[in-house]
Parts: C-alpha cells; sequence; structure tokens
C-alpha cells in the first residue's frame, strides 16, 4: 500500500475545470490519526465514523500531490456525543446526540466534567479534557423525562420532521413521549442502558465497559450533589445555571429543555445511562484558494491553472476560516458560499 498519503493518479491540466468538492478526511482513520492535533492529545483507539469511507481526503491528496498548499492539515473538528448507529449505513456508522442541558455528563471511572465540558457547551474543550482521562468512552446519566425532551440526533434520516418539513410533526415535539428515532435508540442501541437504581445502571455500565471502571456509591453521591445544587436557588454551579437560564427562552422551554428535576426523582422515569465514543466529523483545515475557489500552489507560485476547491475540501473557505475551533451551525454556511465562489472563479476563468 505505501503510505497513507500517497493516491493513485493526478490531476491533469487537459479539463479546462476541476472543482474538488470531496469533503474532508473523516472517513480515512488512518489519516486522520497521522495528521491528529498534538494539542489534543492522543487519538482514541476506539471511536465512531460521522462519515462514510469515502469521505477518505483522497481529492485533497490528489490536489496536494499536483502541486497544491494544503495548509492547517492538523485543524480538525470532531464530537464527543456519537454513539454506535444500531442500524449502519457504513462502517463505524456513528450518530452524534445533539443534546440539551441537563444530562450528568461523567468520564469512564464515573466522574463528573469541569466546566466548560457540559452538555452543548464546548466541543474542543470536553475533547481535550477526556483524552486525559486514559479511556476513550464517557457518559451521559439522565432520566426518561430529559431524553423525552432533550435528546435530538445529528443526520436528515433522524430528523423526518425537519427534512419533510412536516410542520405537524416538528409540532409534535412539544408532547410527551420520546421521539420515534430517540426510541429507536433505546430500545436497540447498544450504549442505551436503563435502571431503576444507580446500583444496577452501574452494574450494567460496567459490563458494557468490560471494566469494573465505575464505583456505585461513588457515582450516586455524585448525582445527590447535582441534585441538591439543582434545589438551591442561588447555586453557582454552571451547568444548573445555565440550565435555568435555557428555560427562559420559549422554544428552548417547548422543545429543547425538560423542566428541571432531580435525577434521582422516581416520577422522572428510569435512570439512563447513554456510553459515548469521540465521533470522527469534520476537517477544518484545507486546501488554499483565492476568492474565485482558485486552489493555490504549494511553492507560492498562484493558482494552479483549472483547479478549484468548495466545501470542507478547501477548510469551508481559503483553508481554514474557522480556525482551531467552530461554531454549530456555521459549516453549511462555509460550504453554501465556496460553492457559489468557486463557480463564480470557473466561469470567470472560461470567459
Amino acid at each position: 500500500m505505501g503510505s497513507n498519503r500517497e493516491v493513485s493518479g493526478e490531476f491533469t491540466h487537459r479539463a479546462a475545470a476541476v472543482v474538488v468538492a470531496t469533503g474532508g478526511i473523516g472517513g480515512n482513520e488512518e489519516l486522520v490519526r497521522e495528521l491528529w492535533p498534538a494539542g489534543l492529545g492522543t487519538m482514541p483507539d476506539s471511536f465512531v465514523h460521522g462519515v462514510p469511507a469515502s469521505v477518505d481526503g483522497a481529492g485533497m491528496l490528489a490536489a496536494e500531490r499536483a502541486g497544491a498548499h494544503w495548509i492547517h492539515q492538523q485543524r480538525m473538528w470532531h464530537y464527543t456525543e456519537g454513539i454506535r448507529n444500531w442500524d449502519p449505513i457504513w462502517r463505524g456508522h456513528g450518530i452524534r446526540i445533539l443534546p440539551g442541558p441537563s444530562s450528568l455528563w461523567v468520564d469512564a471511572r464515573g466522574n463528573r466534567l469541569p466546566a466548560p465540558a457540559y452538555p452543548g457547551f464546548d466541543t474542543t474543550s470536553t475533547l481535550r479534557h477526556l483524552r486525559t482521562t486514559g479511556h476513550d468512552h464517557s457518559w451521559f446519566v439522565l432520566t426518561r423525562k430529559i431524553i423525552e425532551k432533550e435528546f435530538a440526533l445529528s443526520g436528515s434520516e433522524q430528523n423526518p420532521d425537519l427534512t419533510g418539513k412536516d410542520i405537524r410533526q416538528v409540532l409534535s415535539r412539544i408532547k410527551p413521549g420520546a421521539p420515534g428515532p430517540v426510541q429507536a435508540f433505546l430500545d436497540h442501541g447498544e450504549d442505551f442502558l436503563q435502571a431503576e437504581g444507580v446500583p444496577t445502571l452501574v452494574a450494567q455500565m460496567n459490563a458494557l465497559a468490560g471494566e469494573d471502571l465505575i464505583d456505585a456509591a461513588a457515582l450516586e453521591r455524585t448525582i445527590r450533589a447535582r441534585d441538591a445544587e439543582l434545589a438551591n436557588p442561588f447555586s453557582k454551579d454552571t451547568q444548573i445555571t445555565a440550565l435555568h437560564g435555557a428555560r427562559k427562552y420559549l422554544g428552548d422551554r417547548l422543545i429543547r429543555t425538560a423542566s428541571p428535576h432531580r435525577l434521582l426523582d422516581p416520577k422522572a422515569g428510569p435512570l439512563i445511562a447513554v456510553r459515548l465514543h469521540v465521533l470522527l466529523r469534520k476537517t477544518l483545515g484545507g486546501l488554499e484558494t483565492d476568492l474565485g475557489g482558485r486552489v493555490q500552489r504549494a511553492d507560492g507560485g498562484g493558482a494552479l491553472p483549472g483547479l478549484y476547491a468548495a466545501g470542507e475540501a478547501s477548510g469551508f473557505g481559503g483553508g481554514g476560516v474557522h480556525g482551531h475551533n467552530a461554531l454549530e451551525g456555521t459549516f453549511l454556511g462555509g460550504c453554501l458560499f465556496t460553492g457559489r465562489q468557486a463557480a463564480v472563479g470557473v466561469l470567470a476563468d472560461l470567459r
């Protein structure tokens, strides 16, 4: 095989225009490992893929072989709330949980994660912290009441109401009960556990992990401490403060944030633990381009004739407009913008 960075074939200049829009490298675990950012510690041995194997960086590698400048190669964006898809479409298929603010997040040994490593807060800080724990997984501990209100799943197939533009289905999220895709994971997902009490739940967590990593008494103390903060109107716990803040927004209160309650409240339903994996996902660096999407030479000699890049292959714009971090929801805009600019560049050069 040779190096992971070797590809067969190169771009030729016989074509009038070639636009590289092949995505990033998230499906190529060997290349991700080779380029893994030093600031994030070591890459986990166990993970899930948020993109299919075809997103392997082949287009970027071929462009690099043709003389293109691939910059900020170590800039990546991976998620820490990945779960194994019970009905996979591709190898190692993972789905990302889009969490609300209420779940208790603990590491593989049951220790509560520190601020700002809370559900829905700072992905990169959470990943950096988790890579210091010595284990590849972590856990959400929550209740049935929380999962019904706060769990959303990434991917168009997991959100038929939104992708189908069905207002009635969207409004049904206000009703009690878990959304269909979430319930399917509760019923079939290997990472989802349910129990009536902490000792039984911890026994299941340790069995799934294959090691007795969590002490039931210690985790129950952590849960009770969290519950006590919830009952304190003057609590300075930053996660509890954020939970109350989210409830002040009508949209979050209706469909995204459960009413505050103790995790050990039997009225909130059974306790639930969800094992979380690192999910390989986005490439923030990419092929350097100008504002017309023209790929720049690695030797500084200007644009490569007839070669353009757009989307994640261009780092969402010029090789890395997001820097080392990003805001959720900003990636699609970069794809649309760079696609438009590449089209403008192609049309201008073909005149």
